[in-house]
């Protein structure tokens, strides 16, 4: 077993991987259950998943500065254990029934994803968080694959699509209970006063850090939910199940080459926007084109593979990247401001792409296309003064 596979590290990546097998297909079937099955117009969607997002960002925020003070392993317990409340989407009878059990679990899970990930922090050096943040957008994105395929499976077999979302309560409550048995590594204080002091890239960090910050929000403007790809292909090809078969293509793109970049010695900052950003941004245009030029499955499913790489490569560096130029005693409050910013841009991003949608699809990905580009573009200017540092 590697040196960086520590135990640790293994209970914290299987909680993301149960917990992604639980809520990835309540994400995947919120906007059938919410277009389709209640009969909610598209850009009601687009408005449940933004104030999902926005919300969000407010508890990532507070979660990560919770977690710094009161510890990781707490705030990451008690945002997990909450999570189940979006199951409870599958007794909805209307829209807003459902938007309020959905919202509610998604901001539980925002609260707690700055504590695990600066939980998983604490297992890492410069040489293996790339490594570490790998295999966690692995194990994470790799239940999501898992919970799409049996959900699939489910639907063949006639259950119930609201059946289907409440049983995704099972693995997150699993996951919480891994969460319970890890051994959180505490940060002596006089190395918690050292690293205020400095940072492992010098003065330079500050600039990346804030650069990162706003490249991350505007990348949140154009980060749409995967529900829209998966209406258009379901809408398109009159079948909800090549929407969700979409869905589990991104989802093992993004698990297979997030884990190969972080395998990977790379220039996080230039890799990130390239392979990150503007990557996805170029997938995102694919997606439609693919819709204008009817260009049918085989170049939706291409374009859903570009995006997967693309958000694979930016689950795995933007960790890493906060972990380089934040201290360790202030990487809860880092990972907290990355989601936080992040969600700030998802919650204006999904509102716009739910309108420009109910216009024409391909509006909403141009959209969301150039908005992607313009933060890759972003990334890579404020990356300039680390030349080979990062």
């Amino acid at each position: 077993m590697p040196n960086w596979m520590t135990r640790n590290v293994l209970l914290i990546s299987f909680s993301a991987f149960f917990s992604d097998f639980g809520y990835q297909a309540v994400l995947a079937a919120l906007p059938v259950f919410i277009v389709i099955t209640l009969h909610a117009p598209v850009y009601v969607f687009g408005i449940v998943v933004g104030v999902s997002y926005g919300g969000g960002s407010i508890l990532a925020y507070i979660g990560g500065r919770l977690s710094d003070r009161y510890g990781r392993k707490k705030i990451a317990i008690l945002g997990n254990a909450l999570i189940p409340l979006l199951s409870l989407t599958g007794i909805s009878s209307a829209f807003y029934e459902a938007a309020a059990f959905f919202s509610s679990g998604w901001l539980f899970r925002n609260f707690r994803s700055p504590a695990r990930r600066a939980l998983l922090s604490g297992e890492a050096t410069k040489e293996t968080s790339s490594r570490i943040f790998g295999f966690l957008n692995a194990l994470d994105v790799g239940g999501g694959v898992l919970s799409v395929s049996v959900m699939l499976l489910l639907l063949y077999l006639k259950v119930n699509l609201g059946e289907i979302i409440l049983l995704s309560a099972l693995p997150i409550t699993f996951a919480t209970v891994l969460l319970l048995l890890v051994k959180e590594r505490k940060i002596p204080p006089a190395r918690a006063a050292r690293e205020m002091q400095r940072t492992s890239i010098g003065n330079a960090s500050s600039k990346a850090y804030i650069g990162l910050l706003i490249a991350t929000a505007l990348f949140g403007f154009s980060f749409y939910s995967l529900g829209f790809p998966i209406l258009t292909i379901a809408q398109s090809q009159g079948s909800s199940t090549a929407g969700f078969a979409a869905y589990a293509i991104f989802l093992l793109a993004s698990a297979l080459f997030g884990y190969y970049i972080g395998s990977r010695k790379l220039r996080l900052i230039r890799s990130l926007g390239l392979l990150g950003y503007i990557l996805s941004a170029a997938g995102t245009m694919l997606l439609g084109l693919s819709y204008v030029w009817s260009l049918g499955i085989v170049g939706m499913y291409i374009s859903v593979v570009l995006i997967g790489m693309g958000i694979g490569t930016i689950d795995t560096l933007e960790p890493s990247l906060i972990t380089k130029i934040k201290p360790k005693s202030e990487t809860g409050r880092g990972m907290g401001a990355l989601t936080g910013w992040r969600s700030a841009g998802l919650f204006f991003g999904n509102i716009i792409m739910g309108a420009l949608y109910y216009l024409s699809p391909f509006y909403s990905y141009a959209y969301a296309a150039i908005a992607s580009l313009l933060a890759g573009i972003l990334l890579l200017y404020f990356g300039r003064s680390f030349k080979n540092a990062i």
